[in-house]
């Protein structure tokens, strides 16, 4: 046989060769290279390195761009201003079970006791006992009140209450939700000295708005009494004024024992059963009928009422009594009806005293409605803006915009290398130029 074979080997291994060649200077050449090389299920593992050699090539026109955001991003943080937040601690009243048992004594006798969790629960039952107290602090009549009187409006440069207010409340924080139970006040304003006096100036609003509101059961009684004390001192007034114009009208100015002892029992009598009808009624707010102390004072009243009919008189109205005629002169009646009148105001002003000054101890064992534990102080650290957090975000998102520019760049290289791609990337901007004629 003729030695041939070694030549026609040599014939046959050339043409690998040639094909990797083509295929070095195709990828030399910026075309698909790495697919055709990548072998079966290796075309992650290529694509992950093609990104990286792609990543290091164009680090300077990443770094570039990530230059441009921090500058940018420093240049707008030095130029935001300045904004202090002011801190308020507030402890709000404490609930706890001694309610429980106030209510019960409050009920008297009550067998059922399905009765007593039904009257109970919206009391104990509260989720969150802060959440009402947020809601007054978070009240318009608080916030106007802000706005008001700290000149808001013109600080905030709005024409009209309601907008400042809403500006007011995108600067304030009113937390109640904290586990430390504690309320949270948060005032931001650019002046340290402004941020603490708003902040201050916020729980002093809600003070006075509490001072009208009935909260607490001891503040509704004390309330329900200085209506009634306000009241008794104008009708005490108004009985004093007639005293002297009758006076000065019959020129009588005494009377004679008997007849003054008459009066001044009956009207000590009305009085005293018109305050208890003040206490029952006050009672009566919270308790049901079969309350020990209710059933009481009824008792006392019916008493009072029973005392007054043997005196031959009523107490419907301040001229019900009727004292004898022969016992007081004709010409000095209506003097009598006058300073009954005043005897009787003036014990009903006195019982309704000493009921309110009761109520405003009870009140005062309660405790304030909320307590300041830490008062808000200038800060001396600025809130906002964060220029360090700035900073570094814009640098990792110029980054991540680099990296994005580069890689869009690649992809739009690699379909313009792409003869049908490119085919059709022709025909877009063919068609966006024609219609962009047409609109012009």
């Amino acid at each position: 046989m003729p030695k041939s074979e070694p030549p026609q080997y040599g014939r046959i291994a050339a043409p690998p060769e040639s094909e990797h060649a083509d295929e070095r200077f195709a990828g030399r050449n910026g075309t698909a290279a790495t697919n055709t090389l990548a072998p079966a299920g290796g075309d992650q593992e290529v694509s992950l390195l093609d990104m990286l050699v792609l990543l290091a090539e164009k680090k300077w026109t990443i770094l570039r761009v990530a230059g441009v955001c921090t500058a940018l991003a420093t240049i707008i943080a030095f130029l935001l201003p300045k904004e202090y937040t002011a801190k308020v601690l507030l402890l709000p009243p404490q609930h706890n079970n001694s309610i429980a048992s106030e209510l019960a004594s409050q009920m008297g006798n009550l067998g059922n006791l399905g009765s007593l969790a039904e009257l109970a629960g919206p009391s104990l039952g509260i989720k969150n006992p802060n959440d009402m107290y947020v809601a007054l602090l978070k009240s318009r009549t608080v916030e106007d009140a802000m706005v008001k009187d700290y000149g808001l409006m013109q600080e905030y440069r709005k024409r009209y209450f309601s907008e400042a207010r809403k500006k007011f409340e995108h600067y304030t924080d009113v937390d109640g939700n904290e586990k430390d139970g504690l309320i949270h006040i948060s005032i931001e304003d650019r002046n340290p000295q402004r941020a603490a006096e708003l902040a201050n100036g916020y729980v002093a609003q809600f003070r006075l708005l509490s001072e009208h509101l009935a909260i607490t059961e001891a503040s509704q009684r004390r309330l329900f009494f200085q209506q009634q004390l306000e009241q008794a001192r104008d009708n005490l007034a108004d009985a004093e004024v007639a005293l002297k114009q009758t006076e000065e009208t019959t020129g009588l100015i005494q009377l004679d024992a008997q007849a003054r002892a008459l009066i001044e029992s009956a009207a000590m009598l009305r009085a005293q059963i018109a305050a208890k009808q003040v206490q029952i009624q006050a009672l009566s707010t919270f308790a049901t009928g079969q309350n020990a102390q209710l059933m009481e004072a009824q008792q006392e009243l019916d008493s009072l009422q029973a005392q007054l009919a043997k005196l031959g008189g009523s107490d419907q109205s301040a001229t019900s009594l009727i004292v004898p005629k022969g016992k007081v002169p004709e010409a000095g009646l209506e003097y009598v009806r006058r300073l009954r009148d005043v005897k009787y105001y003036e014990t009903v002003f006195d019982i309704l005293a000493r009921q309110y000054e009761i109520a405003k101890l009870d009140e005062a064992k309660e405790g304030a409605i909320i307590q300041v534990v830490d008062p808000a102080i200038p800060p001396d650290r600025k809130s906002f803006p964060p220029r360090a957090l700035i900073i570094v975000s814009a640098a990792v998102f110029g980054l991540l915009l680099g990296c994005g520019i580069v890689f869009s760049r690649s992809a739009f290289q690699r379909m313009e290398a792409d003869a049908e791609t490119s085919a059709k990337l022709a025909r877009l901007r063919s068609a966006l130029r024609r219609r962009q004629t047409l609109q012009s």
